[in-house]
């Protein structure tokens, strides 16, 4: 069986005395999302991603965001991440790569998607002093890498994200956001023309 033939969808749930994060995913869905994380500009950027991944996703956490939004926000992208893992199988058919280069007004960001099998992030070019600012007074820019090298261990993939300009913290996470879901829907995407698995080495 290839994996054209089957469902790449996964259904997890992670419970720690921080978090609990229920998450659903289908990476052959048309983006539609369901996003409810209780830190609001979390919420966004995945649904940013949900729709411009075309990765369908509902995710439903609660967490200590009264002591910081950090705990769920990084057990949120911990569980995304093991959820692409698992629906994307034994990655027969897939493109493998993807990349994209994405506006938001004054902001652009750039980034490239391996579905490797190998987890590995490279990240740069956000502006000095952006990890300290809070964006909607409750998500710092921190958690931007944070996220990104999260998703990036748990799913297996080697990525990089590059901002190319940018001066708004919400336009600059946009951006990295939209251009890391845009060059994932490359990656994933079912290509007839391949043949098993595409790596010399016959799995990833």
């Amino acid at each position: 069986m290839t994996r054209s033939d089957a469902a790449r969808t996964a259904s997890l749930r992670r419970s720690t005395s921080e978090s609990t994060v229920e998450l659903e995913l289908d990476l052959d869905g048309t983006g539609r999302s369901h996003i409810d994380t209780t830190v609001p500009f979390f919420d966004h950027l995945l649904t940013a991603f949900a729709k411009h991944s075309l990765t369908d996703l509902t995710v439903r956490a609660s967490g200590d965001t009264e002591i910081d939004a950090h705990h769920t926000v990084e057990d949120v992208a911990i569980v995304l991440g093991q959820a692409i893992r698992e629906a994307l199988g034994d990655k027969a058919g897939i493109s493998r790569y993807g990349d994209a280069l994405v506006p938001l007004d004054e902001a652009l960001a750039q980034a490239v998607v391996d579905i490797s099998g190998r987890p590995y992030l490279v990240h740069g070019g956000e502006p000095a002093g952006y990890e300290f600012h809070l964006i909607g007074g409750h998500f710092t820019g921190s958690l931007v890498r944070h996220t990104f090298e999260a998703i990036s261990f748990h799913a297996g993939m080697t990525v990089h994200v590059t901002v190319l300009a940018g001066r708004d913290p919400h336009h600059i996470a946009e951006a990295e956001y939209k251009a890391f879901a845009r060059a994932f829907r490359q990656a994933k995407a079912l290509d007839a023309l391949v043949e098993g698995v595409p790596s010399t080495k016959g799995a990833l």
